[in-house]
């Protein structure tokens, strides 16, 4: 269990109009005055992918129910066309590439709905209630299948294609200016590609040379130039010219992250070197090209079972507790006795975090600006009671069971120093693919209060890359013995 100790504050922090001062976004304000995290690439591809899901379940259901004796029970229809899809999915037909034609999917559609036919005659041969397919009947509901499967795959497709060409993917270029300027010219004389380059991210040394017909796309050489390109054009992807595990790179990467763009990696020149098997491969306008972002960890079933079972059973043994810590509160520090302050969930989205007021902040800026607010010597003795053995800490069990948080995972932090410690420290911002927790693996391994935010990056990030339900399990365990040693955090 983690605390917010007082502590000196690590560093000196830039204010808003201070030079220097980091100006990144992480959310907007909606219409609707909520908080908005600017859309990455990815949502298009996902309604496509659904659009697939559903031609090839109705063409297999199609054929099925008006060739076979299936048509007689709904759940044996549902059966076929969920085995379809999963037979699709192993051969890889719902992986979109940037072009993609019919042709392309025809030998791994033809041979996985022959095998989905195959399953269903020796299926219904063993079935009692279900009449026998005989060959005739599977072959042409194989042939149905696929020519329907085929037909509404090639719309699909021509659609995206066509969708691509009108409305292009608004792109950043990252790397020598040069070299950008020419794939550029590339991308831009192969609209087929979908992609509509905005600006080039260099440092402006280089002399800028541009060949009649080239595109005059603006050179961004600033943080600020970079972030406001992003909003203003509305980027959804970056492409890194060469290797994104540069160090000159890193910054920039790391900003274009915090702003919810798909970082891609593009060799420029031709190389004989494959990538390693493991890695998505992909070509833009003849360019090698690969995704090297991080995917976006989903958050398993049973990790939000554990979550809701073990909150909804701590809230409840817990009760006499939290109703004690509150009247006592009440009474002797007055109203006002939960702390409601703003913290950084899962994918940079904003929620409220419900702790028991230990301190009151001179203002709302101290409290969401300063890593310290008050020395612990100031609080009262229950105040520092409570601290040091994280009872005020328990009011998250609410946020772990609405689903603000989970139990275990990185420690959520405020949106002021989530800005600042994206831009220090590599790897922060990945920390956002999980759901914030109340306890981690950086805790149980003494990095708490005033501890190093690099090292803190690190285990987060480590216990993010191995999850397992068991992890989860243990690091509870080993909170729970340390739950009363007046540590801090």
């Amino acid at each position: 269990m983690t605390q917010e100790r007082t502590v000196s504050t690590p560093g000196r922090h830039l204010a808003r109009d201070e030079p220097g001062a980091s100006t990144t976004v992480i959310a907007q304000r909606a219409a609707d005055g909520s908080r908005a995290i600017l859309a990455g690439a990815s949502a298009p591809g996902r309604s496509v992918r659904g659009l697939l899901l559903v031609t090839d379940a109705a063409a297999a259901v199609l054929a099925a129910a008006s060739l076979t004796p299936l048509a007689r029970d709904p759940l044996l229809l549902a059966a076929f066309a969920v085995l379809v899809q999963a037979l699709y999915r192993n051969a890889g037909l719902y992986r979109l590439g940037h072009e993609q034609y019919l042709l392309e999917d025809c030998p791994a559609l033809l041979g996985r709905t022959a095998a989905a036919w195959c399953v269903v005659v020796v299926a219904a041969a063993g079935l009692p209630a279900v009449h026998a397919i005989g060959p005739r009947a599977a072959l042409l509901g194989c042939v149905t299948q696929t020519v329907l499967a085929l037909l509404a795959r090639a719309l699909v497709h021509w659609r995206r294609r066509a969708a691509l060409v009108r409305r292009p993917c608004t792109t950043l270029l990252v790397g020598p200016e040069q070299t950008a300027l020419r794939v550029a010219a590339a991308l831009q004389r192969h609209r087929a590609s979908g992609i509509r380059v905005v600006g080039v991210v260099g440092d402006g040394a280089a002399e800028r040379e541009r060949t009649d017909g080239g595109p005059a796309v603006p050179v961004l050489t600033t943080p600020g130039d970079m972030r406001r390109a992003v909003i203003q054009n509305g980027v959804r992807r970056a492409i890194v010219l060469g290797s994104s595990s540069a160090a000159e790179y890193q910054a920039w990467l790391r900003s274009l992250a915090e702003l919810r763009c798909e970082i891609w990696e593009l060799d420029p020149e031709p190389s004989p070197y494959v990538p390693r098997p493991h890695r998505t491969v992909s070509h833009l306008a003849g360019y090698r090209c690969l995704p090297v972002a991080a995917p976006p960890f989903r958050v398993r079933p049973a990790k939000r079972a554990l979550d809701l079972v073990v909150s909804a059973l701590l809230l409840t043994l817990a009760g006499p507790v939290l109703l004690t810590c509150a009247l006592w509160l009440r009474i002797s520090e007055g109203p006002g006795v939960v702390f409601r302050q703003e913290r950084i969930g899962k994918d940079g989205r904003p929620f409220t975090l419900l702790k028991f007021r230990t301190h009151r902040p001179a203002d709302p800026i101290e409290s969401a600006t300063r890593w310290s607010v008050a020395n612990e010597q100031d609080m009262s003795r229950f105040c520092r009671f409570l601290r040091r053995t994280s009872l005020d800490e328990l009011l998250q069990l609410w946020n772990v069971f609405r689903g603000d948080m989970s139990l275990v995972g990185p420690r959520p932090e405020r949106p002021y120093f989530v800005v600042q410690f994206g831009e220090r420290y590599p790897g922060y911002s990945a920390r956002h693919r999980v759901p914030t927790g109340i306890t981690g693996l950086a805790q149980i391994n003494g990095l708490r209060g005033d501890t190093s935010i690099e090292d803190r990056c690190r285990f987060d990030n480590a216990y993010i890359d191995n999850w397992s339900l068991w992890q989860d399990i243990s690091i509870l365990l080993r909170t729970a013995t340390e739950f009363f040693r007046p540590t801090g955090s």
